[in-house]
């Protein structure tokens, strides 16, 4: 029996080709085999096909709106692996930018209430200045690494240890309130749902997608990451650059922090944000950008994201034991690893 054409191609070796040649088909081709693992397991818990369809849009929703903060963070982390490098603070940094945001957002003891600005003039205030805090945070990062010549692993360590411990030093009798108005950036309601931050995850997405593509800070963390040395001598300011993209981490850590907060309305200063760095640098894998740099893309990074949440749902629904998630997500993670062996992306 004569195989189906592609061109020239049978749909099985167009299908191979795709497979090791495209990171993004891959990842969507992983993303589909969960949604319908995911709607079996659905469809056996809801007991009949139109009840599956609700629960499983429910599921969808969770998933969207619980990895938004880590989806977020990784894309800034998408960015740093294209180049080269890794971030084990941006955990700890969220932490650290929440305890800010929750003492300036304060209606009583906070310095913009001391000063008479409450309200919307007080919200607006206070995500600039977490956003220039985050800056500065991924800044700091990006200067350890780039002109104090330390390894991304030991420098971002480091600050991972620093922000989180200060933070709970500096919180041990912190008690501020989160205003109900700052609340209604994240928790106002649209058809009934709350689907805001889901929604500033997507504009950010296209944001960063757009940054990475068309410019030539996008072109420069990849010649960064595929070779340091060429890209030094074709006259890329590399330090500059690798300064560039930290602190490119840190605005997207910021802004996750503000939604967390949004959303949430309080922080445990000791756990907010704990694991962050790993699901973010686990999504990023998933979706297809190779660890030792050079390429990468910020629609894997969130398809992998997407991947990861919805795993999570199966083996929360399945009834996995807690401590045997990670192992299982564990294993997962490294045979994706085993089977993304790309050319190109």
């Amino acid at each position: 029996m004569e195989k189906t054409k592609l061109g020239n191609k049978s749909i099985i070796d167009w299908f191979k080709d795709m497979w090791a040649h495209n990171s993004l088909f891959s990842t969507l081709f992983a993303l589909l085999v969960m949604v319908l693992i995911q709607s079996v397991v659905m469809y056996n818990l809801a007991g009949s096909f139109g009840a599956m369809w609700g629960k499983l849009g429910m599921a969808w929703l969770n998933i969207l709106r619980n990895n938004t903060y880590a989806g977020i963070i990784a894309l800034g982390m998408c960015f740093i692996i294209i180049s080269g490098g890794i971030d084990l603070s941006v955990g700890s940094m969220l932490c650290a930018l929440g305890a800010m945001l929750m003492y300036l957002l304060d209606e009583k003891a906070g310095p913009l209430a001391a000063a008479g600005i409450v309200g919307a003039p007080a919200y607006a205030i206070s995500i600039v200045i977490i956003i220039t805090a985050g800056t500065l945070m991924g800044l700091l990062n990006g200067s350890l690494i780039a002109y104090g010549k330390l390894p991304p692993f030991i420098a971002t360590l480091g600050t991972m240890k620093i922000f989180r411990s200060v933070t709970q030093q500096l919180t041990k009798t912190f008690n501020p309130k989160v205003p109900a108005g700052f609340k209604l950036i994240v928790s106002t309601k649209i058809a009934g749902q709350v689907i805001l931050p889901i929604i500033y995850w997507i504009l950010i997405v296209v944001i960063m997608h757009i940054i990475f593509k068309k410019t030539a800070f996008g072109r420069q963390t990849i010649a960064i990451g595929s070779n340091e040395r060429a890209a030094k001598l074709s006259g890329i300011n590399v330090n500059k650059v690798k300064c560039k993209i930290y602190a490119l981490t840190g605005v997207m850590v910021a802004l996750a922090s503000i939604i967390y907060l949004a959303r949430i309305g309080s922080m445990d200063f000791a756990n907010a944000g704990s694991g962050y760095e790993m699901d973010a640098i686990a999504a990023v894998i998933v979706g297809g950008t190779a660890m030792s740099g050079g390429r990468g893309s910020l629609i894997g990074a969130f398809i992998g994201m997407l991947i990861m949440g919805v795993m999570n749902n199966i083996l929360n629904s399945v009834g996995v034991p807690t401590f045997l998630c990670d192992a299982i997500k564990g294993a997962i993670i490294i045979f994706a690893v085993m089977l993304q062996k790309k050319d190109n992306v």
